[in-house]
């Protein structure tokens, strides 16, 4: 080979080189941090190929959102009683200039130092309320609270936190039972309160019920007693009425009421004089009453 040829051969090794080490790619799930002799010169790159010096350095790290959890931590509340808690961070970076300054970049350190500053913030929520407190209080007023404080807390990191989340509270075996039985106890005593309260309410209500019956049962019995008294003093009327339009008639209608209701009966005896005034129309039915 020519000396030429080998000269070709080393510029074109020597082009490939610094373009090896002058080019870089960013990925879509991925930040992208430019470092010159450990000074920050490029914080942000967008997804795609990009340049740089061969002496700089590339630090990459994960854009996307992350979850750690962490189980068995234990945590004491107001009246000095231990909590088993578990939870779970959600998180991701926010600034990757400030995140690369205050962690290197290195994952296993932001997620120690968020931990931290979470636990704290739970630390802070459960010190301020009673074991009682704790388990009745409702869930999201609780992780609200601590996902408020630690995520001013972590901004220094370059971190935005996206959820904190309790996923199980624990009492120490030796004090669970005791605990639980006095929960009990309280439940108890208001469900009897309310019990009681519920009973007196419900006579209260049966007593006005019977009372409200008995007016409408008088009142019922009052009205009827008037449209009876009515009914018959008109009915009285009606008679009255027909006695003077026709006397002989009315006689005759009364006659037969009294044979229909008196005689035809069995075993009835009726003892009469052959003269008597019940027989008349029966001995001769055209002969007017006498009045």
């Amino acid at each position: 080979m020519s000396a030429r040829a080998v000269a070709v051969v080393v510029a074109l090794a020597l082009i490939a080189l610094i373009a090896l080490t002058s080019l870089f790619t960013v990925n879509e799930t991925e930040f992208a941090v430019r470092t010159e002799f450990g000074a920050i010169v490029g914080p942000n790159y967008a997804p795609g190929l990009h340049v740089k010096l061969p002496w700089d350095e590339i630090t990459k790290f994960d854009r996307r959102i992350l979850t750690q959890p962490y189980q068995g931590e234990t945590f004491l509340t107001n009246d000095n009683r231990g909590l088993n808690v578990d939870f779970y961070i959600k998180w991701r970076v926010r600034d990757p200039s400030l995140y690369y300054r205050a962690t290197g970049a290195r994952e296993e350190v932001a997620s120690e130092r968020l931990s931290e500053i979470v636990k704290d913030g739970i630390k802070s929520v459960v010190a301020q309320r009673t074991l009682e407190q704790i388990v009745t209080a409702e869930r999201a007023a609780v992780t609200g609270e601590m996902f408020g404080g630690a995520s001013r807390a972590v901004g220094a990191l370059g971190i935005q936190l996206v959820d904190v989340r309790v996923q199980a509270i624990d009492l120490p075996d030796d004090v669970a039972a005791r605990v639980y039985e006095k929960m009990k106890q309280n439940f108890l005593k208001i469900a009897n309160r309310l019990r009681a309260e519920g009973n007196s309410t419900a006579l209260s209500i049966r007593a006005g019920a019977d009372r409200q019956r008995t007016e409408i049962v008088a009142d019922a019995e009052r009205e009827a007693l008037r449209v009876r008294g009515s009914a018959d003093a008109q009915a009285t009327d009606i008679y009255a009425h027909a006695y003077q339009s026709n006397p002989d008639f009315y006689a005759f209608y009364r006659s037969l009421q009294a044979y229909e209701r008196s005689l035809g009966k069995s075993g009835d005896v009726l003892v009469l004089s052959p003269d008597s005034e019940f027989l008349k129309y029966m001995k001769d039915p055209g002969k007017p009453a006498r009045r």
